[in-house]
Formats: structure tokens, C-alpha cells, sequence
């Protein structure tokens, strides 16, 4: 299969629709970031996304056990190159989003200790859940 390269009058069109898509991704790797690190707390608002944020959270652990990459990781750099990006420009999610994704020297003893952390803190957000099921049982 050849790869076909858009002519230099549509790039300037392309690049920067290919760049809102990578930042979009990167927000949405944000919200699902934060989602696996505190989703367990949404259970007091609606208890069904239990069965959402479980799994999110295996997954979570997964990627920061293994040192492995997001499949939102690849689909960010996917958008970047087609757009013939080879970074983020300068803007709010380079400076402060980028890095919270993707700190800088990110070693695989630091990915454990995010894993790791991972684990405790939600360890407590479902011990939390537990102890409002054990209240309400004794309420009855």
C-alpha cells in the first residue's frame, strides 16, 4: 500500500484540524487518566459505575505495572504525524497538560511507583464504598 501525502495547498489546510484532534485525544487521555485514578469516588454519585471504573482501573494498573503504552498514546502520535507534527505546538496543552500525561523522565521504577499508588488509593476509595454499605446496613 502507498502512502499518499496531501499536496502543500491542502497541509495548510490539514494541520490544523490533525493537531485539534491529537489535543482532543490528549484531553480525553486526561479525563480517562483521572477517571481511573478517582473514579471509584463517582460510586457516591451513581453507584452503576462501579462496573465502568473497575476495569478502567485493571487497566490503569496494567499499563503502569508492564510499562506499557496507552493505546491513546498511539492514536495522539497517529494524529500528530498525519498532520506532519512532530510535537504539540506551544499552547495551554503543551505547557500543562502534556506533562501531567507524559512527565519527563519517566523511568520504569517511577511507572511502578504510579502503579503501586494507583493500587492504595483506590484500596481507600473502596474501603470508603464498604464503609457506607456497612453503615447502611446497620441503618437497617
Amino acid at each position: 500500500m502507498k502512502l499518499m501525502y496531501p499536496s502543500s495547498t491542502n497541509l495548510i489546510k490539514l494541520n490544523p484540524m490533525y493537531e485539534f484532534l491529537a489535543n482532543i485525544t490528549l484531553v480525553i487521555h486526561l479525563i480517562f487518566i483521572l477517571f481511573v485514578i478517582f473514579g471509584g469516588l463517582l460510586f457516591f454519585i451513581f453507584s452503576k459505575i462501579i462496573y465502568i471504573h473497575l476495569p478502567a482501573l485493571v487497566w490503569g494498573i496494567y499499563i503502569e505495572l508492564t510499562s506499557s503504552t496507552c493505546p491513546l498514546t498511539y492514536l495522539e502520535n497517529w494524529f500528530l504525524y498525519q498532520g506532519q507534527f512532530i510535537t504539540y505546538s506551544n499552547s495551554f496543552i503543551q505547557n500543562y497538560i502534556l506533562p501531567i500525561i507524559y512527565p519527563e523522565n519517566l523511568t520504569t521504577d517511577l511507572q511502578i511507583y504510579f502503579g503501586v499508588s494507583l493500587i492504595i488509593t483506590n484500596i481507600f476509595i473502596y474501603g470508603l464504598i464498604l464503609l457506607k454499605f456497612k453503615s447502611n446496613e446497620k441503618k437497617l
